[in-house]
């Protein structure tokens, strides 16, 4: 493989890398936010 191809899959590594953490952070911070709607009872019935 080439250091072309090298430098391309590196940076296809990196953006999955970092969407999979914004990903998670997105997730985690919405479980958040539901929880303290539900403390306070202004959580919505589905």
């Amino acid at each position: 493989m080439s250091s072309y191809g090298v430098f391309i899959l590196s940076a296809y590594l990196v953006v999955l890398i970092v969407l999979g953490g914004l990903t998670i952070a997105s997730l985690s911070a919405r479980a958040k936010v539901r929880r303290e709607l539900a403390a306070r009872g202004l959580d919505r019935k589905r």
